[in-house]
């Protein structure tokens, strides 16, 4: 992460922010729509009108045809990659935050409690926030 700090729109950063909050249940819902694609349970049927589909004849290629185009699918797995990427590559301090501020349930903490929590002042919690939500940004092409 850089230290330069891009001026995200306030939109950009609380979608960002709770796609943070969001990560492990949307984890969990692109478990579930990989598993409904493989196991034929789509409810996206695009061919409603009848006729032809234009999805392989075969079941294999049907299912990776499926897995490929699914939107939604394909969006959620870009935000939990670029949350991952960024993640991964923090310093333990500021893992520690993402996973206190974000991941822990119920959340209990404030951003005061939580410096206190991590040894920092607030403002440095609310600076390596800013750093995170930025850098997640950044690799999503959002900013």
């Amino acid at each position: 992460m850089s230290n330069q700090t891009i001026k995200l729109r306030r939109g950009t950063f609380q979608h960002i922010e709770s796609e943070l909050y969001a990560y492990h249940e949307t984890m969990r819902e692109i478990v579930r729509l990989k598993n409904d694609i493989l196991h034929g349970k789509t409810s996206d049927d695009e061919n409603a009108g009848g006729g032809r589909s234009s999805l392989p004849g075969d079941p294999t290629g049907r299912t990776a045809t499926l897995l490929a185009s699914h939107t939604k699918l394909e969006q959620m797995q870009h935000v939990t990659r670029a949350i991952e990427w960024v993640v991964e590559r923090l310093p333990d301090d500021k893992r520690r935050l993402v996973e206190k501020r974000y991941w822990t349930r119920p959340q209990t903490l404030t951003w005061d409690g939580l410096a206190l929590e991590l040894n920092i002042s607030r403002r440095t919690a609310l600076n390596w926030r800013d750093e995170i939500i930025n850098s997640i940004a950044v690799k999503l092409g959002w900013h």
